[in-house]
């Protein structure tokens, strides 16, 4: 424990928190901050200038990154007939219908992702208290309430990421693992940021992205350049 401490002391000694960073140097200083022996993920963190209790400024999305997460997910269908054995072909982990909602509302929850085909829904929702705190509940405005099955589940395996703000109107996702090194960490976050921006509510005024951090899974956080990431994506 205690030597965890004092690499995690090393590793924040690295970096200036009053300092904001342009992105080029912020992804090179997360390659000198190895703090852990596993291949750590790499988040971006978002503050937004809305107001989360409005309806009408809800920021939610969904983007698939150029370079994939790193991460192995498990996808779950809730699907019958021709849209099962689509998604069985298409290489879902667990497909069914009654039978999986009886599972999860037994307990079971080894999945990462669920997709619906929209007759399903009055079924699924049920669900809603189970799955809606995960973030796991299938949504059409994220693509996963849809027919298109197979095209859903290569894009939740090939590195389709959602976002939506918390109560303090922040985003956090993440953009890849540290071994994918700085350019591909590059082009994952600003496909990212570009989906935020292009999520961006007609009634939000002033600065959309009024801050933005990088970080490791053990690692310190690093302030971006906000100005400089919004001028990067126009």
């Amino acid at each position: 424990m205690a030597r965890i401490g004092k690499r995690m002391k090393e590793l924040k000694s690295k970096v200036d928190r009053d300092k904001v960073y342009p992105l080029e140097d912020a992804l090179e200083l997360l390659g000198e901050l190895k703090g852990a022996k596993f291949d750590e993920s790499v988040d971006l963190a978002l503050r937004l200038g809305v107001d989360p209790r409005k309806s009408d400024q809800m920021v939610r999305g969904a983007v698939s990154l150029p370079h994939g997460t790193g991460r192995s997910v498990r996808v779950l269908v809730f699907a019958k007939g021709e849209k099962e054995k689509e998604a069985e072909e298409a290489g879902a982990d667990f497909v069914g219908a009654e039978d999986l909602i009886q599972k999860i509302q037994g307990g079971w929850l080894e999945f990462d992702k669920a997709i619906a085909t929209p007759d399903m829904m009055g079924q699924v929702s049920k669900l809603g208290k189970i799955l809606g705190p995960r973030g796991m509940m299938p949504n059409p405005k994220v693509g996963t309430v849809t027919m298109e099955v197979a095209r859903a589940i290569r894009e939740l395996k090939g590195g389709r990421v959602e976002f939506k703000i918390d109560k303090g109107a922040n985003i956090q996702c993440s953009i890849g693992k540290f071994s994918f090194g700085k350019d591909k960490l590059k082009d994952n976050l600003i496909a990212l940021v570009e989906a935020v921006v292009k999520a961006k509510p007609d009634t939000a005024k002033g600065a959309y992205i009024k801050t933005a951090t990088v970080s490791t899974t053990m690692g310190p956080g690093i302030k971006l350049d906000a100005g400089a990431l919004r001028e990067l994506v126009k």
